[in-house]
């Protein structure tokens, strides 16, 4: 039991760290500007829906998915590894990742459901490092793939009101707490990518001892 709650906080943090609501207040603000209260209730309900649906099928079918196309879990730790600690030394030199980050531009005449699902909900929440994350964290058993969808609803519940009170949020902590706590999240999210390129690395070493075995 205790080990299972040690691995629901280092997925629920490696999530966190990925994700980062906090950053992600400017983002959504900017999006959301023109909106009134309840519309942005709605954007913000939406697109932390979307981004669990997306975290939840790629938790769920991941391994089918790998199976389709052939690819290992290893090549996925590797993969994974990369992305997420590049994804993490972006954000300790205080950059926005372009790997999980939306497009700068975006359309004014968008409607509320196409902001809640793009950019909102994909790539800004469930970009391609939180769906690899979540694929990784999945992997070995129902158990983990449990832990790995629940830990990624609270966090998508606490995004949800980081959302509707980002206004006030920002007022508090200011932009250099924002910043330091972008720098914080990017360290984390580098030691978690570069443990996850060691487990990668371990398992092929493994696989390639074990062909050569036989």
């Amino acid at each position: 039991m205790i080990e299972k709650l040690v691995y629901a906080t280092i997925v629920f943090t490696g999530f966190l760290a990925i994700m980062n609501p906090i950053a992600a207040i400017s983002i959504f603000l900017s999006l959301t500007s023109q909106e009134s209260e309840s519309s942005v209730k709605k954007i913000a309900f939406q697109s932390t829906l979307t981004a669990l649906s997306i975290v939840a099928i790629f938790s769920l079918a991941g391994h089918f998915l790998l199976s389709f196309f052939g690819v290992t879990f290893t090549a996925l730790r590797l993969t994974g590894g990369f992305l997420v600690a590049l994804i993490g030394y972006e954000m300790l030199q205080g950059k926005q990742s372009m790997v999980n980050n939306p497009m700068k531009d975006n359309d004014a005449e968008e409607d509320e459901g196409s902001v809640a699902i793009t950019p909102l909900g994909i790539p800004l929440l469930a970009g391609p490092g939180v769906i690899i994350t979540a694929m990784n964290f999945s992997a070995g058993g129902m158990v983990n793939c449990v832990i790995t969808i629940l830990a990624f609803g609270l966090l998508c519940a606490i995004t949800y009101f980081c959302f509707i009170f980002g206004k006030q949020i920002k007022e508090i902590i200011g932009t250099n707490i924002l910043k330091v706590t972008t720098r914080m999240m990017g360290l984390i999210l580098a030691v978690i990518g570069i443990q996850m390129l060691i487990d990668g690395i371990y398992s092929a070493v493994n696989e390639f001892q074990a062909i050569n075995y036989f």
